[in-house]
């Protein structure tokens, strides 16, 4: 029989803390906004940078193809993200946003940075800079295993 228990198991334990954090941030994005989190995660990442191919977008944000496909229809069907043909592969489409779409990233980015001064405010400044070291580390310790 095997030791492990599962409340004390890291990964489980970091999985679960992480769905109750999207959960919690989720309801208050699709009530304010009318938007998922693949749908903001898309939005926040092209804002960022430049116009990028799906694939892109689901390295950038760790979700799958299917995720990533739906969330961009989504976004396309809003008038929030608008696919124009990458002229370095054709099989593919660049997600660039509207002025829409663009606009609707300046009301969000705010209400982001809100609700993680809200939930990780229950940690002192320190504390969230060594949790956001750790978090480095093991984002790069678990890389190894792909």
């Amino acid at each position: 029989m095997s030791d492990l228990k599962l409340d004390a198991f890291l990964p489980y334990r970091l999985s679960i803390v992480s769905n109750r954090v999207s959960a919690a941030i989720a309801t208050a994005y699709d009530r304010m906004f009318g938007l998922k989190i693949p749908e903001w995660r898309l939005i926040a990442v092209i804002a960022e940078g430049r116009a990028l191919t799906q694939q892109a977008l689901g390295m950038a944000t760790r979700m799958d193809k299917v995720t990533v496909s739906r969330a961009a229809q989504a976004l396309v069907d809003r008038g929030l993200v608008v696919r124009a043909p990458n002229a370095g592969d054709r099989r593919s489409h660049l997600l660039a946003l509207t002025e829409t779409g663009r606009a609707l990233y300046e009301q969000v980015a705010p209400k982001a940075l809100e609700f993680e001064k809200v939930i990780f405010g229950v940690l002192a400044a320190e504390e969230r800079a060594a949790l956001s070291a750790m978090l480095d580390r093991i984002e790069q310790a678990a890389g190894k295993f792909e």
